[in-house]
């Protein structure tokens, strides 16, 4: 929000500096970002008077111009501006006048020639005087420009802009009311509010509104007006106050309703009434209706954006944009005036899915004073008739909603501030700060009884309240001391396993830490993750990343995607972090996962090992080493079909009940749509799987010897290792000390569809030696279990 000084001392009366005023806001929490003056450090320009126009005899673009510049002489002057023509008042720089360039350097003018022709100054143009980037030519002047008048002080130059930095919950400080307001609070000074008179009506044509879409505009509010002359000049004071703002001039009728905008923070829109049919319908649009908009772009519209229709078409998108055919024009004699209140829930994002960006959307999606649409109406229907002249109509005032003009009242209690805030508040200091916010209040035994005002749309709850009180008595009032506390010695639980071991194991490894957006691009979203809901965002930041993501895949694929094209072919990289789900119960659900990603040699280029790429089992390797730290004989890895995954090199984590995770190599289609030119490898897991592990038990160590029995068993080749370890476990023997396969073999000798498999079984006993007898009854037991579990035979 750029807001003028001399505009803003207009609203308060302060003998205060624009330094004080802006560290005030700053502190208050409106940061001043920046400073600037509307126009550079010039000298000697005045306001000229051309005179006569004539071409120069050499030169197709030059004019030689005669200016009275008020100082007792006719001056010639050459000047190349196309619209430079006779009876027009611009700025003159006289002889001697220093102009500052962009460089740093100043241009003094001088008497000089061009093609031969003397010229004594320069007619200026908005740029050269620094009020702006660039220009279309000289710097027209109104017609009652006084001849020799100082520019600086006819066009009151000597002002500075100051931009805030609003943050989106306070929408009330998006205008010169809210942000005089805010002045006048932190600045404790009267506020002085423009009084704005009710226009007398000369006519009672109406326009009927019809109102179908009451959750998102309860209020619509319109008048006609009529004969205005759509040839009227903005005067210069008001095109000033807004380009200070930030908004070039257009026309008088469009100006009005930005500087409305900008003076009220009420958006407003004036169609020409001459191209509506028959009344105004609020609605949402039709899938697939199009709306062809003021910057001249078509918009395709979907079925949940809120439009103005009449009763042919939608002629505006609500909040956001008006339709180029139903706009004012030089022609447009009668005009229909429209001020509304949108709900902000159904303005929010909505702009920025078209590929637009509005001051009015701006507003709407952080919410505006529904009481200021009728106050807005007056205001500008005021400047127009004050302007263009015309006929005023009624205003037709639609509201759906009565409950929108009341605030819920809101208990403030003085033990509450007290904890809070760690101070102590009197009675008067608390009843004057929010006398000063505009606050409906009464005093009841438990404290304060407190009605918001309407544009504050900030203030819901007691802390809400609280805040405001401490932000203008000022943060820095605030003692800095920590509350006592009693001292408190907890004893972390060893079964706990903790994030930060998790880190330095993936670090040790070779891997960095990565922290990537939780918002992610939806066609990503949906190529990782085609079979989950994902979570649309109500205000995206952009169209390319409107979900929230339900894999971190998508942004450490993204990472890895990024420094291959920067030729770090050697990428390994980690995350943990929040994913995304639709609960069962329909509402958003997050789980913390940790995810990985690697790509490139196994080992840094050395010259003392032969290198290779990373394959399935080095990744393999990192998961497995995540795992032990819980308990690794309770996970076990199984093939999945996986969207983002190669169907050959994929599997799913598990446990004996829940999916801990997935593991593989990435789809070759995905490789090839992100531009990956080498294999890479991920991982996830979900990390409330992760962070319990079994405390280990001593177990004697038997003083007999261990006998160790083979084991070669034919079994189908799909079987996993996991089967025959579960079936082996299943036989419940308890000399089973331990048990591990150590060879697979297909080929030669082997059936097709089969896989021979030696299995290694270590006995032992506590009490005596193992005998034969014994040893034999225990490997039928463990086949039979293998036979009966997995269809295992003995070879």
């Amino acid at each position: 929000m750029k807001v003028s000084e001399k505009w803003l001392r207009e609203w308060i009366n302060t003998p205060q500096t624009l330094d004080a005023i802006a560290d005030k806001l700053t502190m208050s929490g409106c940061e001043v970002e920046s400073r600037d003056p509307v126009a550079t450090a010039f000298t000697s320009i005045v306001v000229g008077h051309v005179l006569e126009r004539e071409k120069h005899p050499d030169a197709d673009k030059l004019s030689v111009c005669k200016v009275d510049g008020g100082q007792g002489e006719i001056l010639q002057i050459v000047c190349g501006a196309s619209n430079v023509r006779a009876g027009l008042k611009v700025p003159l720089a006289l002889i001697g006048a220093v102009l500052p360039l962009p460089d740093g350097a100043d241009l003094k003018i001088k008497k000089g020639k061009l093609r031969g022709i003397e010229s004594f100054g320069m007619l200026c143009s908005s740029t050269e005087l620094g009020m702006s980037d660039k220009s279309d030519g000289l710097l027209e002047l109104p017609e009652d420009a006084p001849v020799g008048a100082d520019i600086r002080d006819y066009l009151k130059l000597n002002d500075e802009v100051i931009e805030l930095a609003i943050t989106a919950n306070r929408g009330d400080c998006m205008s010169m009311i809210g942000v005089a307001r805010e002045t006048a609070l932190v600045m404790d000074v009267p506020l002085n509010v423009p009084e704005i008179p009710a226009q007398t009506p000369q006519h009672t044509d109406t326009f009927p509104v019809d109102l179908q879409a009451t959750d998102a505009c309860p209020r619509y509010v319109g008048r006609i007006i009529r004969n205005i002359n759509p040839q009227a000049t903005t005067p210069i004071w008001m095109q000033e106050k807004l380009r200070r703002a930030g908004i070039r001039s257009i026309s008088a009728t469009v100006d009005v309703t930005n500087y409305v905008l900008l003076e009220l923070g009420q958006p407003m829109h004036a169609f020409d009434l001459d191209t509506l049919q028959s009344g105004i319908v609020v609605r949402y649009a039709k899938a697939g209706e199009t709306l062809k908009m003021l910057d001249g772009q078509t918009a395709t519209l979907r079925d949940d954006t809120l439009v103005i229709a009449d009763a042919d078409k939608a002629v505006a998108m609500a909040g956001i944009m008006g339709g180029e055919p139903t706009s004012v024009t030089d022609a447009t004699r009668n005009v229909f005036l429209e001020s509304a209140h949108f709900r902000p829930h159904k303005i929010m994002g909505k702009a920025r899915s078209y590929g637009l960006q509005t001051d009015s959307a701006a507003r709407f999606e952080r919410g505006v004073d529904p009481d200021m649409p009728v106050k807005a109406m007056e205001r500008a229907t005021q400047l127009i008739v004050d302007i263009c002249g015309g006929e005023v109509g009624t205003v037709v005032d639609t509201l759906a909603a009565p409950s929108l003009l009341q605030r819920k009242a809101i208990l403030l209690r003085p033990q509450r501030i007290r904890r809070v805030l760690g101070v102590t508040m009197d009675a008067a200091t608390v009843e004057g700060v929010l006398a000063r916010l505009n606050c409906e209040f009464s005093q009841s035994d438990a404290g304060w009884q407190v009605q918001a005002p309407l544009a504050r749309f900030d203030l819901n709850i007691e802390e809400d309240l609280i805040e405001e009180l401490a932000r203008v008595r000022g943060y820095d009032a605030i003692p800095a001391e920590l509350r006592p506390r009693a001292p408190r010695i907890t004893q972390p639980s060893e079964t706990a396993v903790k994030r930060e071991h998790l880190r330095q194991l993936l670090v040790a490894r070779g891997y960095q830490e990565a922290v990537t957006f939780s918002f992610v691009d939806p066609k990503m979203e949906a190529t990782l993750a085609p079979t989950t809901e994902s979570i649309a965002l109500a205000n995206p930041i952009s169209a390319d990343l409107g979900v929230m993501r339900s894999t971190l895949w998508s942004g450490l694929l993204r990472s890895v995607a990024y420094n291959l094209n920067r030729q770090q072919n050697r990428v390994r990289l980690f995350e943990i972090g929040p994913a995304f789900f639709q609960g069962e119960d329909g509402k958003p659900q997050q789980k913390t996962m940790l995810s990985g990603v690697l790509t490139g040699n196994l080992y840094p280029e050395q010259w003392g090992q032969v290198n290779r790429s990373v394959d399935f089992y080095d990744l393999k390797g990192d998961v497995e080493t995540l795992l032990a730290q819980v308990s690794g004989s309770r996970f076990h890895f199984a093939p999945v079909a996986h969207a983002a995954l190669h169907p050959g090199q994929s599997a799913e984590i598990m446990t004996d009940n829940a999916v801990v995770g997935w593991m593989g190599m990435l789809h070759p289609r995905i490789e090839e749509q992100l531009g990956l030119e080498q294999p890479t490898y991920l991982f996830e897991l979900d990390m409330a799987l992760l962070m319990q592990r079994a405390l280990p038990k001593y177990q004697a160590v038997s003083k007999f010897p261990a006998i160790r029995r083979d084991l070669a068993l034919l079994v189908r080749e799909d079987t996993l290792a996991v089967a025959l370890e579960n079936a082996v476990k299943k036989a419940a023997i308890p000399q089973l000390m331990s048990y591990y396969l150590f060879d697979v073999y297909t080929g030669k000798g082997i059936q097709e569809g089969q896989k021979s498999v030696a299995l290694s079984l270590i006995l032992q006993d506590f009490s005596r030696t193992l005998e034969d007898a014994e040893i034999n009854r225990i490997v039928d037991a463990v086949v039979a279990s293998l036979q009966e579990e997995v269809g295992a035979i003995l070879r």
